[in-house]
């Protein structure tokens, strides 16, 4: 079977150009919302990557670009921090309340 990948055309590159200044301001956003804010890029496959934000203010929350060359794109405009992992003291700073707690419990319970 052979293998697909995307071309890269000029009218790609225009729209993924595009794609990722909306996903730097909406990353923007959320830095101003919150004191300012770090990320991590987690490749999803074929869905795209995702783009988990934590704010200083410890309040979360994630975009997903269509490729990781995007996600990339979209971090560096923004101009925030990339860690490599979300572990340490960048999950640390991730504050959960009732309802993150009860959704987890949820999921482990089926619901």
């Amino acid at each position: 079977m052979a293998e697909t990948q995307a071309v890269e055309t000029p009218r790609r590159a225009a729209k993924d150009e595009r794609r990722a200044a909306r996903l730097a301001k909406d990353i923007g956003a959320f830095a101003k919302a919150h004191g300012g804010a770090e990320g991590q890029l987690a490749y999803l496959g074929e869905r795209g990557t995702r783009i988990v934000l934590v704010g200083e203010d410890g309040g979360w929350g994630d975009l997903v670009a269509t490729t990781y060359e995007v996600a990339q794109k979209a971090v560096e405009k923004a101009g925030i921090t990339v860690h490599e992992d979300f572990d340490g003291e960048f999950a640390a700073k991730v504050e959960t309340g009732p309802y993150e707690w009860k959704r987890m419990a949820g999921i482990q319970l089926g619901g």
